[in-house]
């Protein structure tokens, strides 16, 4: 099936807040301890990213970085718009942006699938050309309700319906480690940061975004199944169609954050996860708050790009 191409779609972008990254991390210790007992924020130079747990496709976060985000909720809901599928390689191309690296969170290419899917996007495309693809994708088994996660061909770099992605020149680089343990507040991992951040810096948005491991416990997450024939009007039919599963660590999340939705109808956050024994989907909240633990590498978007932004929005199925 055709691909968007970039010239046809309307693209928006806005300069975010580029606060330090000290500034940050004072930010964050300051506040983090209102939702987890264990906390310890760092500005360290990135550690190799390549390397197991996380398997990013390039060794850092540093090089330009921006926040992307593409279509938006309303391309799925209530009932899908097939023809939305952009191929992240042309966008890159079209952005100059060389060489890239695309991390995130979206809808995986249904039609490389065959059902709709979470896309759990990994991915380097080097100045010479050469494609380095990490990304999962992960499935509902409708026989017996399992989740199903897989790998793509190195050549498949499509993104159907909406995604939300952090660019980079994949360089190593200073960037915040965000160490978490034992969660007492109600707010999940990614939440507690974006408000830590939107309490401090109020209309000043900023915008993260990088990766964490849940190194240990279990987390909430969910796997869409195949696409609906009923429209989906509320949460409850929204979260009737989706599977959840309540998923063990360890799991590697991709992702961002920004802390507005603003007037570019931006999706505040949104992070997906792999594993290497089988289990991924879109990450919720984690369910084990006694005995969680979360370690995080992120940067600093300096500005959000918006591709095609529906013209009619809604607010819901973005948790």
């Amino acid at each position: 099936m055709d691909t968007l191409k970039f010239s046809d779609l309307k693209f928006e972008e806005k300069e975010l807040h580029v606060p330090s990254l000290q500034e940050v991390k004072e930010v964050l210790s300051g506040k983090l301890h209102n939702n987890f007992s264990h906390v310890s924020v760092d500005v360290v130079e990135c550690p190799d990213l390549t390397q197991k747990p996380f398997s990013l496709a390039a060794p850092g976060l540093s090089g330009n970085p921006n926040i992307l985000e593409l279509g938006g909720a309303p391309y799925l809901l209530p009932l899908v718009q097939r023809e939305k599928i952009y191929d992240i390689k042309n966008i890159v191309k079209s952005l100059n942006f060389s060489p890239a690296l695309v991390i995130g969170a979206g809808a995986g290419p249904w039609p490389y699938a065959g059902v709709c899917c979470e896309g759990i996007f990994n991915m380097h495309f080097a100045s010479d050309g050469t494609v380095k693809n990490n990304t999962h994708i992960a499935t509902v088994n409708m026989e017996n309700g399992s989740c199903v996660l897989g790998t793509v061909p190195n050549d498949e770099t499509r993104c159907a319906l909406l995604g939300n992605l952090f660019l980079s020149e994949g360089k190593e680089g200073s960037v915040l480690r965000v160490h978490c343990q034992t969660r007492q507040g109600p707010k999940d991992f990614i939440a507690s940061i974006r408000t830590a951040l939107a309490e401090h810096y109020g209309d000043k948005i900023v915008g993260l975004g990088g990766t964490f491991l849940l190194k240990s416990g279990r987390a909430r997450q969910h796997v869409m199944t195949d696409f609906s024939e009923t429209p989906i009007y509320t949460e409850e039919q929204l979260n009737a169609w989706l599977r959840f599963f309540d998923m063990e660590a360890p799991l590697i999340a991709v992702g961002t954050l920004v802390t507005d939705v603003t007037d570019l109808d931006l999706r505040v956050q949104h992070f997906h996860s792999f594993s290497d024994h089988g289990l991924g989907g879109h990450y919720h909240i984690d369910t084990t708050p006694e005995t969680v633990e979360y370690l995080g590498y992120f940067n600093i978007g300096k500005k959000v790009m918006r591709l095609d932004r529906p013209e009619q929005t809604h607010m819901f199925g973005r948790d």
